[in-house]
């Protein structure tokens, strides 16, 4: 029972860690039933179907004592990549957040992000409202809502005020998990993506008087979205991305004589990631190494290719 508890209070900072800052919840449709995240997934893995519903019913009988429950994290990134473009300018940025969690599937968070080189302190902050359910072991949606809000001194710099809205579906294949996210950006204008990923979560047995165990979740990631081919009159063509967020240039013929501008719908971004996560009671320690790999010309836009990394660290207060 203790063990549940401290799965339950991990997935709480997994989801956490999801509200506040952008990407797709990769958790499978039985981490998300009956008010435990992570602690299902063994339905994954488990080829016995009847001991993981004996084991998602044991999950909700101990996670039934606590409706309300409240989390705070901090964590540092070497970049914020963010629908196929930099956010931080290809910079370091921190993060602090506090989340609160009805029911460990509603969850309200407020974050705040400090980017390197750049002042305020306080570059930017976001509100955001998320929402899962798990219909059966197989299968569960979730919604988000997210706002983010920029130092007027930087908008210029960084990127616009945006609202950024989905809707996800979750198959859980037993032997990978699998997210198709539809989103939209709205900020003057409006811009749509598709996003599908697919996980295998697993987890090492515990230790430390049953208080303590390792989980991973490595993923593929691909992002599907609005990309622009520019040709000029002297036959170079470069293929690049115009987020939402950040007005990359006026498709106009007049502003460029002699360059021509073609807005497409397809296929912007391939991620690989391997988050590691230590959970020791309360206190959850994740490490999230990830490689970008663009498709698309980068040169002119914002784009990231490479290595990112991203540490973090959360507890459950309440």
């Amino acid at each position: 029972m203790e063990r549940n508890l401290i799965r339950a209070c991990a997935a709480g900072c997994i989801m956490m860690l999801q509200s506040a800052l952008p990407g797709i919840n990769a958790q499978p449709a039985s981490a998300q039933a009956n008010d435990s995240l992570p602690a299902q997934v063994a339905t994954v893995a488990s080829p016995d179907a009847t001991a993981s519903a004996t084991y998602a019913d044991s999950i909700a009988s101990a996670g039934k004592s606590s409706l309300h429950s409240f989390y705070a994290g901090t964590g540092y990134g070497n970049n914020m990549l963010y629908l196929g473009t930099t956010m931080s300018q290809d910079n370091g940025f921190g993060y602090a957040s506090a989340s609160y969690g009805f029911r460990d599937k509603l969850y309200l968070t407020a974050t705040g992000y400090t980017v390197g080189n750049f002042t305020p302190f306080t570059a930017f902050y976001s509100l955001g409202l998320s929402f899962s359910h798990a219909f059966n072991s197989w299968f569960d949606i979730s919604t988000g809502l997210s706002h983010y809000n920029v130092a007027a001194s930087l908008r210029d710099t960084l990127f616009s005020n945006f609202t950024y809205a989905d809707a996800t579906l979750g198959l859980d294949w037993r032997i990978l998990y699998s997210k198709v996210s539809v989103g939209g950006l709205f900020a003057g204008g409006s811009q749509f993506y598709l996003q599908t990923r697919h996980s295998r979560y697993f987890e090492t047995p515990s230790f430390a008087r049953d208080k303590a165990f390792f989980s991973f979740d490595p993923y593929v990631n691909i992002l599907i979205g609005d990309m622009v081919t520019i040709e000029t009159t002297g036959g170079v063509t470069e293929t690049s991305v115009s987020p939402g967020y950040r007005p990359w240039r006026q498709y106009s013929q007049s502003t460029t004589p002699g360059t021509y501008y073609n807005e497409t719908f397809g296929l912007m971004e391939i991620d690989f990631g391997l988050p590691v996560a230590f959970s020791y009671d309360l206190f959850t320690l994740e490490i999230e190494p990830c490689y970008v790999i663009p498709l698309y010309s980068d040169a002119g836009s914002s784009g990231t290719r490479g290595f990112l990394l991203m540490v973090s660290i959360f507890f459950r207060i309440l």
